[in-house]
């Protein structure tokens, strides 16, 4: 039987091998290279994304990827496992605080740039190509651009016969007319509040909160800064306190206004709109003399990465392309992941009517914006914003003042952080 058998595939071989081109079919069937590619997201994410990639596997016959994915808690831990043992796959979504976590050096990630024959890196903008670049090695490229971005409810302040805010005071004075009504003129998370009120801070001081080399350049009397407009925030009644904040009262416009990432804009927004409000991504916020956006920060919303150790860095560099600038995926991905970076996908999706609503609108007050700052992947660490909100609260009840508060979150800062040294 063994030997039946073994003639009958030979004789089959012969046959198929007598023709060239049924020879090359032959081989695209049973010859293929596995690579292997993970993603962070919900259901939504997961079936387009399996989706998209069989279409790229239709496309190309020789490659099959096997995908590895969950939500972003289980996603973080797992990758932080195979980045430690070195089992990452070969394509891979990736956090922008990844790269000084694990690519200090740029060495952590492989060099797209040597993979420039099979990703199109002319798509992308050199200082968004920036982002993604340690050590001068371009370790990842950026999907979208996110930026923390205040939302306005335009009929709630047009209501009361106030136009757009465009200056820190303007808040204030908003609340002033609102919340006799029980409505608050600004609302935000607590990393959102924390970033606007480091914006004040930079603005009214002058200096940035990190330097160029990961140190606080803040001083104790800058903390004070902070947590002084923080409380002023909060006891003008300009927002609710942070611990307080819920999203769905700016279904109904109980806040006229947040402050979200621009990925978050449709999430935070949507109902409103629905609601019939005229919800607009406000300027960004600024004191008199001051340029709009000194002060706020980019980043990119996520970045794809290929490891260090692939073995197929040729077909992952097309798996790569692939999911960054072709059709096939930005018909599938549409605006999921943010606003894309490349221009090809993004003029794809404008063809097909998919570039519009208030994210895509956040968006471009984003990049239009040429005084925002590159975010330095720290500043959103939770024990920074957590200890500030903290400091905060002992002030607004009354156990401690700002100075001593500010001095006791300097003080823990400095057990966990670099300290500019001051002049």
């Amino acid at each position: 039987m063994k030997k039946r058998l073994t003639a009958f595939m030979l004789s089959a071989a012969m046959i198929l091998c007598s023709c060239g081109e049924k020879q090359e079919v032959l081989h695209e069937q049973t010859v293929q290279t596995e690579i292997t590619l993970s993603w962070w997201g919900n259901d939504t994410r997961n079936e387009y994304t399996l989706e998209a990639v069989s279409r790229f596997e239709k496309a190309h016959p020789g490659i099959k990827v096997k995908c590895s994915y969950s939500e972003w808690s289980g996603y973080e831990a797992r990758n932080q496992i195979r980045m430690i043992s070195g089992t990452e796959t070969d394509v891979m979504q990736i956090n922008v605080g990844w790269l000084s976590r694990y690519s200090e050096d740029g060495s952590g990630y492989y060099d797209l740039e040597q993979l420039s024959e099979d990703v199109d890196l002319s798509n992308f903008p050199e200082e968004v190509l920036d982002y993604g670049r340690r050590g001068g090695v371009l370790n990842a490229i950026p999907i979208a651009m996110n930026a923390e971005t205040v939302y306005i409810n335009k009929t709630v302040y047009e209501r009361y016969g106030l136009g757009v805010p465009t200056e820190w005071e303007d808040y204030f004075e908003a609340a002033k007319v609102m919340y006799p009504d029980g409505v608050y003129a600004l609302s935000g998370a607590d990393k959102s509040i924390w970033l606007f009120c480091i914006a004040y801070a930079e603005q009214m001081t002058g200096r940035r909160f990190f330097n160029e080399n990961s140190e606080i350049e803040f001083t104790e009397e800058d903390f004070k800064l902070m947590i002084e407009f923080y409380s002023r925030l909060v006891g003008d009644n300009v927002i609710p306190k942070i611990e307080d904040y819920q999203k769905l009262k700016l279904d109904d416009g109980t806040y006229a206004g947040t402050v979200a990432w621009v990925s978050d804009a449709q999430g935070y927004c949507a109902n409103a709109i629905k609601a019939g409000y005229e919800i607009i991504a406000a300027p960004y916020t600024a004191m008199e003399g001051a340029e709009s956006g000194e002060g706020w920060y980019a980043k990119p919303a996520t970045l794809y990465a290929i490891s260090k150790d692939t073995e197929h860095p040729k077909e992952a560099a097309m798996l790569l392309d692939f999911m960054l600038n072709s059709h096939e995926w930005a018909d599938l991905q549409g605006v999921e992941k943010g606003i894309p970076v490349s221009s090809t996908a993004r003029e794809y999706l404008g063809k097909v009517g998919l570039l519009d609503g208030i994210q895509y609108e956040a968006s471009l007050v984003m990049e239009n914006n040429e005084h925002i700052s590159h975010m330095d992947p720290l500043i959103e660490n939770a024990d920074l914003y957590n200890g500030f909100i903290d400091a905060c609260n002992l002030v607004l009840f009354d156990r401690s003042d700002a100075e001593d508060a500010a001095r006791e979150l300097y003080a823990a800062y400095k057990e966990s952080y670099a300290i500019a040294p001051t002049s």
